[in-house]
């Protein structure tokens, strides 16, 4: 009979006691330790193997004797899942994808096993019947014959079936229901989180099968379980978006096999998520022309560029404080601007009231919008309006000058695709830079006030 005890769990960070402590020594939180059955009997052979001889243990290469092998990657129908993990899916990755409850990740990973036509693909569901996973497939539409269903939380079970059906791609949801034998804790708890993720792992290394674990967060935004979930996995994918905009943001928060500043745009639909190819049409809002506080700003995201609408509010502050609020932009560096703006513009900010909205709930935090930014807050201060195709693209320094941005030819080949006429830069910028041919005008300042004379004409 197998041996048990009882130990007390971290269940922030994973870290182990002997008995229970207030504060945990490894990441200074409190009252995180709960007691849990751990089992140290003998382990069982992983059900997935096949019989076979002894196996071959690993022995240290020198790390020029080091084969190059070039990475094999499962390519998909989905453009903007590819572009998140690097250019497709890796053989023998293992992925975790997260997000709030509703938000789209089983639609997401659905949506992927339906269209992996000539893939057999394993969607395991530890939350869904299989009637469930039927009927919300026949809403997006079942394109294959090679996706496979199974409601099922003990890995025991999961890897004997995964020896049966022998598939190309295993998709988890989610892996806080998955419990293993191993361990007699509670599913969902730190062990068991821990040790069934071990496991699939071990399954995705050892057998080259691509692996995606869609995984809960919690209600301060990241991922539950322990820390040390995040490291074990290759990749991190964050689902994002708000409730009230069809849009949803996957976003890289870790890839080892790519770019971590990557993101994907979905429209959330009856039928599922379509892939929107062209953000920049749907972070630009119709306006009329004579609206003041609006400013169009060019940013990059990865390899992607995007022009991003800035709206800006100000008005007299009713309270003796004034307030400061911004949705999608740093809180800190809105307040940064509007000091830069008081001291070198002149403008007086500290009896108004400035709320900033970044348009279509994407959040962006590059320094090149803060051209955009200013220009936003100069209009609505002055109740002018800007034209609606003059865009910028620049860093605001706290001496008031313009500075250089990276990758400024493809910020102008954006605006110029989308119909603007004019683009506002860093004079910095402009070394170097071929315009020929170009149907948009550039206009390089190296000042902040020569903006806003050139502005307010």
């Amino acid at each position: 009979m197998a041996k048990t005890k009882s130990v007390f769990i971290c269940q922030n960070c994973g870290a182990t006691s002997a008995k229970w402590i207030g504060k945990c020594p490894s990441c200074n939180e409190w009252n995180t330790y709960t007691e849990e059955v751990v089992s140290k009997g003998k382990k069982e052979e992983d059900s997935w193997r096949e019989e076979s001889g002894p196996s071959v243990r690993p022995k240290p290469i020198n790390i020029r004797e080091v084969e190059n092998s070039s990475e094999e990657r499962l390519v998909t129908y989905d453009k903007e899942l590819n572009r998140v993990l690097g250019g497709g899916i890796v053989a023998g990755s293992l992925v975790l994808i997260g997000g709030e409850p509703g938000i789209g990740k089983s639609t997401l990973m659905l949506q992927l096993a339906l269209a992996a036509r000539k893939k057999k693909v394993l969607y395991v569901s530890g939350e869904e019947s299989q009637q469930q996973i039927k009927m919300r497939a026949e809403r997006i539409g079942i394109q294959t014959d090679q996706c496979f269903v199974l409601s099922e939380t003990n890995t025991q079970n999961i890897f004997s079936q995964i020896k049966n059906v022998k598939p190309d791609l295993l998709i988890v949801d989610s892996i806080q229901t998955l419990h293993t034998e191993r361990i007699e804790s509670a599913a969902g708890s730190v062990s068991q989180v821990r040790e069934c993720t071990g496991e699939l792992m071990k399954f995705a290394k050892e057998t080259q099968t691509p692996v995606f674990l869609i995984g809960h967060i919690t209600k301060e935004g990241s991922i539950a379980g322990p820390k040390v979930l995040e490291h074990m996995v290759d990749t991190v994918l964050q689902f994002e978006g708000d409730r009230h905009l069809s849009y949803r943001i996957l976003r890289t928060v870790k890839n080892r096999f790519g770019s971590t500043s990557e993101l994907g745009i979905y429209e959330m639909q009856t039928e599922g998520l379509r892939q929107v190819s062209n953000p920049s049409e749907i972070l630009i809002s119709q306006k009329a022309d004579d609206l003041t506080g609006i400013a169009i700003g060019a940013t990059i995201e990865g390899n992607r560029p995007l022009l991003i609408e800035i709206q800006s509010l100000v008005s007299s502050a009713t309270y003796g404080t004034p307030q400061r609020s911004s949705t999608g932009f740093d809180a800190k560096r809105l307040n940064m601007l509007l000091a830069l703006l008081e001291k070198r513009g002149g403008l007086r900010f500290g009896a108004q009231d400035v709320f900033l909205n970044v348009a279509g709930g994407i959040r962006i935090d590059e320094p090149a919008l803060d051209l955009a930014v200013c220009a936003s807050l100069v209009s609505a201060y002055h109740d002018i309006s800007i034209s609606d195709k003059v865009a910028f693209a620049a860093e605001v320094g706290l001496g008031g000058e313009i500075r250089a941005v990276n990758r400024i030819e493809s910020r102008i080949a954006e605006a110029e695709k989308l119909g603007f006429t004019e683009i506002y830069i860093s004079k910095f910028n402009t070394k170097g830079l071929d315009l020929k041919g170009r149907n948009v005008t550039v206009k390089p300042f190296a000042k902040l006030k020569e903006v806003f004379e050139d502005l307010m004409g």
